[in-house]
């Protein structure tokens, strides 16, 4: 007898450089509309954070105090990224948590102010879409406003690559606790604004 086709769990990404040289990136999954009732912005966060520390060995530490959010090296201050007080919004159809960037060693000298990383919970009489997305980033690596094409390569190749793996592996997990099915994970591109692609 033929095995039961597992599941496929889509999951809509887009990575890119804007106009101005700073990260969009977005990923995001449907969910049932009973599984999205559970998706508050809290959990969003804290499941994050768990698959960030899973996903690194270890090796990075989320530290979440009421002056904001530090991924830290772990056992040491050293923060890879720094972010203002966590925010929490919520509206008729949409919940959210907002990380504002204040600093960090991957974050550009002079644009430790600009770029969000956001977690969203969109919800329906059909279901629900768990939206991940970081805006108007400076990432170290990049060097500048003007980044050579190496830089970009070489970002391209690392920390993006690594943000995108992460988030995939954080939106199955998402998957897998609020539905209580493991899917096969498809990946699939988007286009939702206008840059280049990392």
């Amino acid at each position: 007898m033929a095995e039961p086709r597992q599941l496929e769990l889509e999951i809509s990404c887009q990575q890119i450089l804007l106009p101005d040289s700073s990260v969009y990136s977005v990923q995001w999954i449907d969910l049932p509309a009973d599984a999205a009732l559970r998706a508050d912005p809290a959990f969003l966060l804290e499941h994050y954070f768990k698959v960030v520390h899973r996903c690194t060995l270890g090796l990075i530490t989320p530290v979440m105090e009421p002056a904001g959010v530090e991924f830290r090296v772990t056992g040491t201050r050293y923060a890879l990224l720094a972010f203002s007080a966590a925010r929490f919004e919520a509206d008729r159809e949409t919940q959210a948590v907002h990380l504002c960037i204040s600093g960090g060693i991957l974050v550009q000298p002079g644009e430790c102010d600009s770029g969000m990383f956001s977690l969203l919970n969109t919800t329906g009489q059909d279901g629900g879409r768990v939206t991940v997305q970081l805006s108007d980033y400076c990432p170290l690596l990049l060097g500048s406003r003007n980044p050579s094409r190496l830089r970009k390569l070489c970002y391209g190749m690392t920390q993006s690559f690594f943000h995108k793996v992460v988030t995939i592996r954080y939106l199955a997990s998402l998957f897998r606790e609020l539905c209580g099915v493991k899917a096969r994970v498809a990946v699939r591109n988007v286009v939702v604004r206008q840059g280049t692609d990392i």
